[in-house]
């Protein structure tokens, strides 16, 4: 597994060269990369239905669930929240796009997205609900899975000991697909290969020159979000260092870059986090929502990536303004799932709502976007870590001792299998008083 990485990092770098150096082969290669996200799409769903239903059905009170639910929605929304404001501060000082006069050349295609991101309300809520109990399994969406899993979850609760061989079953099965998911991952070298070659064969160095502040800008605020601001949460909740954790998910990272996806890598994000010392419970229900609620990095770009685009074009925001579309992106982040290209459709449909006039902009930005959904997907993912984690240990679901010796090494995660039959993390308890 150590050199199908390496593997990985060798793609990358040469399908950067072909992209420069052959740039009409390297866009031909696109398909590469769609085929290789597109196989670990096809494992999602099957893994976040397995790991809710076995999470669920092992735990005796129904209330516990609910907790951990609650607990995790209300940090995605501060976090989220507080994400998009720090955009907002960056985007003031850097002032993005000053001086470049846009002339917006793509309005058509950003209209077009425009229409994708500009869901409502009670659609979103309407999309949760599958057509069929089935459907949810080959529609692709994470959020019915999700409520499906939820449903039989519960159920097997509900049953009791007649429950118990579904359950059994259901592990079984949820081996098979992680087994099924380890012979994917051999071919990530190629999907990464054809990723790379074919947005530098698209985009070039020259269209990333004028572009260069809002792109370091937002690289270098992620950077520290995720080292100042994510750090100092996991510490004072888990009191475990951030720079641990990013270790121990090195790979996943790698796989992220290379497909600008964060979805391609959230099976082995449960898989890791279980194996961390998270109880099932816990993962089940933070991880799978987290890639819905919880993305921090889109945050960050909506409102840097607004700025941009309004002072580019010589109209930037008023305060109020600003303040008016930071309260709908925080409604609106959380329809833009951790696929790459839902962060545009999501800036396109917010400006569509607030200031048509600017939508035409979204045009230019589609040359960098490619690269700035590697550092969303990133931080997405590491938001998304920090927060299971963090849930776990407020829970008390988290095995801080097996946690540090997988930290430290000395229990590697079994990537042959990228399953666990460790048990269930010991939840931390309170100690009890003399004569209770």
């Amino acid at each position: 597994m150590h050199y199908l990485y390496l593997a990985v990092v060798a793609a990358v770098v040469l399908g950067v060269a072909v992209g420069i150096l052959f740039p009409d082969f390297g866009k031909s290669l696109a398909w590469l990369g769609t085929g290789f996200v597109n196989l670990i799409k096809m494992m999602i769903s099957p893994i976040i239905f397995c790991t809710i239903v076995l999470g669920i059905g092992s735990v005796a009170k129904a209330a516990k669930v609910g907790k951990v639910g609650l607990m995790a929605i209300g940090y995605f929304l501060v976090m989220s929240t507080f994400a998009l404001a720090i955009g907002l501060i960056v985007g003031n000082l850097l002032h993005p796009g000053s001086g470049l006069h846009l002339d917006p050349s793509s309005i058509a295609k950003a209209q077009e997205q425009a229409s994708k991101g500009s869901e409502g309300t009670t659609d979103f809520v309407l999309g949760i609900i599958p057509t069929s109990l089935v459907s949810s399994f080959t529609e692709g969406s994470v959020l019915q899975t999700l409520l499906v899993a939820l449903l039989a979850g519960f159920a097997l609760q509900k049953m009791g000991d007649a429950g118990k061989p579904i359950l059994r079953g259901i592990e079984h099965i949820q081996k098979l697909v992680f087994r099924i998911l380890a012979m994917i991952m051999w071919a990530a070298p190629v999907g990464a290969f054809g990723a790379i070659a074919a947005v530098v064969g698209a985009t070039g160095w020259n269209a990333l020159k004028s572009l260069a502040v809002v792109m370091v800008g937002f690289y270098v605020t992620c950077a520290l979000f995720v080292a100042i601001v994510l750090g100092a949460i996991l510490w004072l909740g888990a009191r475990i260092s951030i720079f641990s954790l990013l270790r121990y998910l090195a790979r996943e990272f790698i796989l992220i870059v290379s497909t600008s996806s964060s979805e391609s890598a959230l099976p082995r994000l449960i898989a890791k986090m279980e194996h961390l010392g998270v109880s099932k419970p816990v993962v089940g229900i933070t991880v799978p929502t987290g890639y819905s609620f919880n993305l921090d990095g889109t945050a960050i770009y909506l409102t840097m990536a607004t700025l941009f685009i309004a002072t580019a074009q010589g109209s930037p925001l008023s305060v109020g303004e600003q303040i008016s579309l930071l309260v709908f992106m925080i409604i609106a982040s959380k329809g833009a799932a951790g696929v790459s290209g839902a962060g545009l459709a999501t800036l396109a449909g917010g400006l569509q709502s607030h200031r048509p006039d600017l939508v035409g902009g979204v045009g230019f930005i589609l040359g960098i976007d490619r690269f700035m959904s590697e550092a969303r997907a990133v931080t997405n993912f590491a938001g998304n870590a920090v927060a299971t984690v963090v849930i776990g240990s407020w829970t008390r679901e988290f095995d801080r001792s097996r946690a540090q010796r997988v930290l430290s090494g000395q229990d590697p995660f079994n990537e042959t299998t990228l399953v666990d039959d460790h048990p269930a993390a010991e939840p931390e308890r309170e100690p009890v008083k003399a004569g209770v």
